[in-house]
């Protein structure tokens, strides 16, 4: 089974308890920031990955973890569940689908813009406005800048891009001079 179907299945587990509860949405921050720590430490996650260390002392170091975070019972029971199944090295895969999941039910969607140079803020109000437009959900912006776009702008909004680029602009009218 593939990474990405045991994410799904773990995050539409937790995801349903979170649901009964009520605390969907606290219970996806916590494991985000589980998996944030396993990211930005690569000592950590080799250690609470690795069968070589034993299982008491990593279940030490994540429950200190949980305490530093003020972790529900939900997301600690959650996280100790994967260590027992061996498939905490999953749970950065699985905070990512839990987010998307997330997202889906409060109606967000996050996207992605590309601007050649940095946008105003009125300027990013109305791409926003747009995008909610499009999409029928609220946007949430991420930004960054690539000069090589030369101007305009390349939005991702979920799976769909929106390339409003000057350089692919220039693309297409050279494509159909040579035609």
């Amino acid at each position: 089974m593939s990474n990405g179907s045991i994410a799904r299945r773990y995050a539409r587990a937790v995801m349903g308890i979170g649901v009964e509860d009520g605390t969907y949405e606290a219970v996806g921050r916590q494991i985000g920031a589980l998996a944030r720590a396993m990211k930005t430490s690569v000592e950590l996650a080799e250690t609470l990955s690795n069968p070589a260390f034993p299982r008491s002392d990593r279940r030490k170091v994540i429950q200190a973890l949980l305490e530093r975070i003020q972790a529900a019972k939900t997301v600690e029971s959650f996280v100790l569940l994967l260590l027992d199944r061996e498939r905490i090295a999953a749970l950065p895969d699985i905070s990512r689908e839990l987010d998307r999941m997330i997202d889906e039910r409060a109606g967000r969607v996050s996207a992605e813009v590309v601007s050649a140079q940095p946008l105003t803020d009125t300027q990013l109000g109305r791409l926003k406005g747009a995008l909610e437009k499009l999409s029928g959900k609220q946007v949430q912006i991420s930004k960054r800048e690539d000069p090589s776009l030369l101007g305009g702008v390349v939005a991702k909004v979920g799976d769909i891009v929106y390339d409003g680029s000057l350089r692919t602009q220039l693309e297409q009218m050279r494509s159909s001079l040579v035609e």
